[in-house]
């Protein structure tokens, strides 16, 4: 099974964390600290990490902002509130997915499970082994590898399987739900934090201005000028994921209610009231 990485100060959280992983299978080192997490981090080279938030010194943020400067290992953050503030900052620094605290063995064996799928290139979809070109932009789906200009582009496992999940299918709009059953195996409506937050960072590394405040299920604002850094002013009507997948199958690539600016690449659009899309330029 996967090495797993745990980094929480609660002694009798980590305790029972670590004994129900092992249960499952894992192998498991615990830590609980952000700095020891860290120093573990560089020497057993885990499969994927499991942050708290709430950690005493550095603070969860700051260690999953570390971790993802130098590794593009998945991240599973903890909180004890499943509010927007917690969520949406810890995906933004670069988290794959999150639990909320108390933690089931069961939901957060599934997170692994699923974040771990996302690194595994035989899921990619052996069907398209030729990498797909979109100006600068190179997708190799079977490599599992993006490069731009030539030079490989780190992205974190959720951030590589939603462009895989977007570019397959250029000018398809695919709605918020639907991302999250392909990309994050989840089934639920409460997570669409999870594809916005996604978005955000994906756009950021690949030249995406990124900044402003984290947008609602239905509001995606910014600009950039990068090859993925395009979106409309999505707001108003229409917000939810379960309008957003009314159509199932995802609507026409040709909906007037989304804007793009130029770009040499491929650019993903936001489309007020159903998702994104990803338009090959």
């Amino acid at each position: 099974m996967s090495r797993v990485l745990l980094i929480e100060d609660d002694p009798a959280v980590r305790r029972g964390m670590e004994v129900a992983l092992r249960h499952r299978g894992h192998t498991v080192t615990s830590a609980p600290t952000g700095e020891e997490g860290l120093a573990l981090l560089r020497t057993r080279r885990p499969d994927v990490v499991v942050l708290d938030l709430m950690l005493p010194g550095m603070r969860g943020l700051d260690v999953c902002r570390r971790i993802r400067d130098r590794d593009q290992v998945p991240i599973i953050i903890v909180t004890a509130r499943g509010d927007d503030v917690d969520v949406v900052v810890g995906l933004e620094a670069g988290a794959d997915d999150y639990v909320v605290k108390p933690v089931r063995a069961g939901v957060l064996e599934a997170r692994i499970r699923a974040v771990l799928r996302r690194t595994d290139p035989g899921a990619a979809g052996r069907a398209r082994p030729v990498p797909s070109t979109y100006g600068d932009l190179v997708v190799d789906r079977a490599a599992m590898v993006v490069t731009y200009r030539g030079e490989p582009v780190p992205l974190a496992p959720s951030e590589l399987r939603l462009l895989l999940a977007l570019s397959a299918s250029p000018g398809r709009v695919l709605s918020r739900q639907q991302l999250l059953e392909q990309v994050w195996e989840h089934s639920y409506h409460g997570d669409v934090r999870l594809v916005d937050a996604c978005v955000k960072r994906l756009r950021g590394k690949l030249g995406g201005s990124g900044g402003g405040p984290a947008p609602g299920p239905g509001q995606v604002s910014g600009s950039g000028s990068g090859p993925v850094a395009r979106q409309g002013s999505a707001s108003g009507s229409g917000p939810g994921p379960s309008s957003a997948s009314g159509s199932g199958a995802g609507a026409s690539g040709r909906s007037g209610n989304s804007t793009a600016h130029g770009g040499s690449s491929g650019c993903i659009e936001t489309v007020r009231g159903f998702g994104y899309r990803f338009r090959a330029v």
